[in-house]
């Protein structure tokens, strides 16, 4: 006889759950590298708020930011790591599970 089973919501990570921070993943997932103007105007959210929630998800290794140039105007871009998409793939997973209701 098994002992009981870990509910899914144990998979949910604290540095994904906040809606930017989830959305700014889920759109990396996808594009992989993107630059801070463009992120900015895909989740909707002000250059400020934007740079508080990367700054969480690059201390936590999630994603990358690199800075630079195109001609003489700074960028900034965000990349996702291998460890910022495994993450995702598990909060993303827990979340349907959740939603379909299995423990």
């Amino acid at each position: 006889m098994s002992g009981p089973v870990a509910h899914p919501r144990l998979e949910l990570d604290a540095v994904i759950h906040p809606p930017i921070r989830f959305s700014v993943l889920a759109i990396l997932s996808r594009s992989r590298t993107l630059e801070f103007g463009k992120m900015r105007d895909a989740v909707a959210v002000s250059a400020a708020a934007l740079s508080k929630h990367m700054k969480s998800l690059e201390l936590a290794g999630y994603i990358q930011v690199q800075k630079g140039y195109v001609g003489r105007r700074p960028r900034t871009w965000l990349a996702i790591t291998q460890p910022g998409l495994d993450a995702f793939e598990r909060h993303t997973a827990a979340l349907l599970a959740i939603s379909r209701g299995q423990s």
